[in-house]
């Protein structure tokens, strides 16, 4: 039942008296808390219990794994905007967050996880379920806290939500023990707006947006690298605004993928070690690069001693962390690039560069020559994991995507048409495996007017499968994809490139996934020829509610081009060695 109207009340100068665990349900309402992810336990279930008296305001949803319920906060988050929240119980519950809070750390994800603790009496005793996860999770966390007495409850959570949201995003850890939730407080909120000595936005130099000006000007070969800083920041109107004016090419990191069209005349590709050959290889050609919302990770570098051989480089950036970590900047430019951009645009001349961005549609070709026309004619007889996502753009539903991690996640990424904003969510950092099916969940309740397709491996599916239970108990109309290879597809690639095709512990056995979706009472159905591909997609998009769609394609096939670890993003290769061919 709802609670009555007077208990909701939490005005500016308002105080009642309240439970703890009241106080927690009270100040997530504050916040414009709609949805929790979370599993109950018994250091958590005062919590739960006072949960129930706010059911129409407040929706939960019971995942089946604690590592389920973050990765679907996650998503939640990535596709929404919002700060995803999470719930669990003290020792295995809280550890079970671990990994997604790693992800959404390196992957810069607003998070408010609460977990549950002991009684402070208990504390050190090593009690039934006791962890130090604040030990624990220092390293992973962008702040956290353990609250001990009620009275700290709205004070803590507040400036959680306001740590995890602000400047670079990311997560935050908030631990409460048993008898401050079963304690009494009198209820006071103030959402949090500043913090002595955090300052999340650094302030804007204007002498540094002068002199990166004055060398894109200057430059004749310029090329910006879009990353999700410009997503999280919101940014897509000002980068286009900015590329539009300068007419410089643009090419993205997996995680700045869709924060502009792929069919926006500027786009030239998709960097990384599974990129696209053109914006790779020229990336040494360029005179200058500007860095807009990335961080120069090493799966985009390459070999740092040969990165940006010929170029300048401009870095704009709201963590003044990661200027100079990886890569040195000539011009470091501080800020929220929503900020930021727009004084640059004002600053820069009109422009455009006709013929670099030729040498790119060049590349362009001959990636597509090989790739794509030579590899289908190889294969032609089996289905390729491109064929599925080449497909899939045909059907012109423009889905928001989630992937899984591995080959299919290269795959997927490399393919799909992005013509919105927020369409991809993915491990990026962390390189997650598991971490799809249950982000999917939380992308698909985060935005319930769009359709979310989750694009899986038969390897990482595997690891998360159980949310299968999740999305039929609520009936999430998610859209699932297993591309089955019945093998750990990325290492196995590895294996035949670099380890002489010792295929050790990577062949994998799949179950009868057709079985399983009938036993949780979803639709489902199995293809493995290449000419079901279209139907099998018709008939999960015009399937309502979940659907699960197995497609059994070509075991040994490789994702290129691709940077080897430790060569130069200039070394990209577009097809095996030949002595690693010969061997498949």
């Amino acid at each position: 039942m709802e609670a009555p109207a007077s208990r909701n009340k939490t005005e500016t100068g308002s105080v009642k008296k309240v439970k703890g665990a009241e106080a927690v349900i009270l100040s997530l309402l504050e916040e414009g808390v709609k949805q929790i992810f979370g599993y109950p336990g018994g250091s958590i279930m005062p919590v739960y219990d006072s949960l129930m008296n706010y059911e129409k305001s407040l929706n939960h949803l019971l995942v089946r794994h604690e590592q389920g319920a973050v990765h679907a906060a996650q998503g939640y988050a990535r596709a929404s905007g919002e700060t995803g929240v999470v719930m669990a119980t003290s020792g295995p519950g809280a550890t079970n967050l671990m990994t997604g809070i790693s992800d959404a750390n390196i992957d810069s994800t607003p998070l408010v996880c609460i977990t549950g603790q002991v009684p402070d009496t208990l504390l050190g005793t090593d009690g039934f379920q006791e962890v130090d996860i604040i030990g624990v999770s220092a390293p992973v966390t962008k702040w956290n806290f353990q609250i001990t007495k009620p009275e700290e409850i709205p004070g803590a959570i507040a400036k959680a939500f306001y740590i995890a949201r602000s400047g670079r995003p990311g997560p935050v850890l908030i631990d409460l023990t048993k008898n401050a939730q079963f304690g009494e407080l009198d209820f006071h909120y103030e959402k949090c707006n500043e913090i002595r000595s955090y300052k999340p936005v650094p302030d804007i130099e204007m002498d540094q947006i002068e002199k990166a000006a004055e060398l894109i000007d200057n430059s004749e070969k310029p090329m910006a690298l879009i990353g999700q800083g410009v997503i999280l920041g919101q940014a897509e109107k000002e980068l286009k605004d900015f590329l539009d004016k300068t007419g410089i090419p643009a090419a993205s990191t997996l995680l700045g993928l869709s924060a502009i069209p792929n069919d926006y005349p500027n786009y030239v590709g998709y960097l990384g070690m599974h990129g696209n050959y053109a914006p790779n290889i020229l990336t040494n050609e360029a005179d200058l690069l500007i860095s807009i919302g990335m961080r120069f990770d090493d799966r985009v570098t390459g070999k740092l001693s040969s990165y940006g051989e010929n170029a300048r480089v401009i870095h704009m950036d709201i963590d003044p962390a990661e200027i100079d970590k990886n890569v040195k900047a000539d011009v470091p430019i501080l800020g929220d690039v929503k900020e930021t951009l727009p004084y640059l645009t004002e600053q820069v001349k009109d422009n455009a560069f006709p013929g670099w961005i030729g040498r790119f549609r060049e590349y362009e070709q001959e990636e597509f020559d090989k790739i794509l026309k030579e590899h289908h004619d190889k294969y032609h007889k089996h289905i390729r994991m491109t064929d599925v996502i080449l497909e899939l753009n045909e059907k012109g539903k423009e889905p928001l995507l989630v992937t899984d991690v591995g080959q299919h996640q290269m795959i997927a990424t490399r393919y799909f048409h992005f013509t919105h904003p927020r369409s991809l969510v993915t491990s990026g950092g962390l390189g997650t495996m598991g971490f799809g099916l249950p982000a999917a969940v939380g992308a698909q309740i985060g935005t319930p007017n769009r359709q979310v397709v989750a694009v899986v491996g038969d390897g990482g599916f595997q690891m998360t499968m159980q949310e299968l239970g999740t999305i039929a108990q609520s009936n999430i109309p998610l859209k699932i994809i297993i591309l089955n290879n019945s093998y750990l597809g990325m290492v196995r690639q590895w294996q035949q490139l670099f380890f002489k095709k010792r295929y050790a512990s990577t062949p994998i056995t799949s179950p009868n996934y057709m079985k399983i979706a009938e036993g949780y009472g979803l639709n489902a159905s199995r293809i493995t020829q290449l000419s079901e591909v279209p139907e099998a997609l018709d008939a999960m998009f015009a399937t309502e509610g979940p659907y699960l769609l197995e497609v059994v394609v070509e075991k040994e096939d490789n994702v290129f081009p691709m940077i080897a670890p430790g060569t130069s993003v200039s070394d990209i290769m577009l097809g095996p060695p030949k002595e690693s061919e010969n061997e498949s």
